[in-house]
């Protein structure tokens, strides 16, 4: 089943490996489904894990309007990913943009989901950065549309949460530069101007994530600046949440630190399956600092 078809029918490219509780991979703007190879490699010797391409993303198709990418969107299409492998039930896994939809799913379908992961999902969320984000997410979009894929991946690539990565992993940097070039041109731009400029800020949904029980692993590197705080936001208004900072870490955690990211996502994953990941004790008062009586 190498293509499922989401509810407006819009076709997405699917791929699948393993065996057992099943793991859905959400991909970042900036990558694809073949950004979680090194996840797939290792979650499929225990796991039945689901990557796909979201809208915008060949071997995707790439709808010719801007209405037809939004954050909710993005969630109606994982959702179908999942009705279409005949999956009740998986582990969300995102990573930035994918973070944010794992998010939302959480929010609006935690029936769908045994758990949800957001790994570096803060651009735009804090209030104080929300117009300066849009506006560069606007000249972003710009940039793919009049430069293409192909000559503004060369700039894109080296963000400053990204040259993390090409420093530690040059071989690695420059595969996720090149299937970067790769991408569809109007793709990027609409997925630009509809899901990432237009999605709420994470501090809008605050109600929503207080009442959201899931178990739930926030990953964020630690020179990853704009999703720095809103991890922490998250970890302080999720109940049963957790937060892992990788040191001298930026964006592409899963790529940058796939050990590191694995390892964290694994025991995660085995702590959910077990029970044993729950809300924080409230004995565990932040507003306390040392006990005295």
């Amino acid at each position: 089943m190498p293509h499922v078809t989401a509810p407006d029918g819009v076709r997405l490219w699917v791929e699948e490996s393993g065996e057992g509780s099943p793991i859905l991979f959400i991909h970042e703007f900036g990558g694809d489904h073949r950004s979680w190879e090194p996840q797939l490699r290792h979650f499929a010797r225990r796991h039945r894990c689901i990557t796909f391409a979201a809208r915008g993303y060949p071997p995707s198709d790439v709808p010719g309007e801007v209405a037809r990418y939004s954050q909710a969107i993005a969630v109606a299409d994982a959702v179908a990913v999942l009705d279409a492998l005949g999956i009740a039930k998986a582990h969300v896994v995102g990573l930035s943009m994918g973070g944010f939809c794992a998010l939302h799913l959480g929010l609006n379908h935690p029936e769908r989901a045994h758990s949800i992961v957001a790994a570096g999902a803060g651009y735009g969320a804090e209030k104080a950065f929300e117009d300066y984000f849009r506006s560069v997410s606007l000249a972003v979009a710009e940039g793919f549309e009049t430069r293409g894929a192909a000559e503004f991946a060369k700039t894109y690539a080296m963000g400053a949460s990204r040259v993390q990565f090409l420093n530690k992993d040059p071989r690695g940097w420059a595969e996720f530069a090149t299937q970067l070039g790769e991408h569809s041109s109007q793709g990027s731009a609409l997925t630009m101007r509809g899901v990432q400029a237009r999605r709420p800020s994470l501090h809008d949904l605050e109600a929503g994530f207080r009442a959201m029980a899931l178990p739930t692993l926030v990953m964020v590197g630690d020179e990853d600046d704009h999703c720095l705080q809103p991890a922490l936001y998250l970890k302080r208004v999720i109940p049963a949440c957790g937060l892992v900072v990788l040191p001298k870490t930026g964006h592409t955690l899963n790529l940058e630190e796939p050990a590191l990211f694995n390892l964290h996502l694994a025991e995660f994953l085995a702590m959910v399956e077990a029970g044993r990941w729950g809300p924080r004790d409230p004995r565990a008062n932040p507003a306390e600092v040392m006990k005295v009586s």
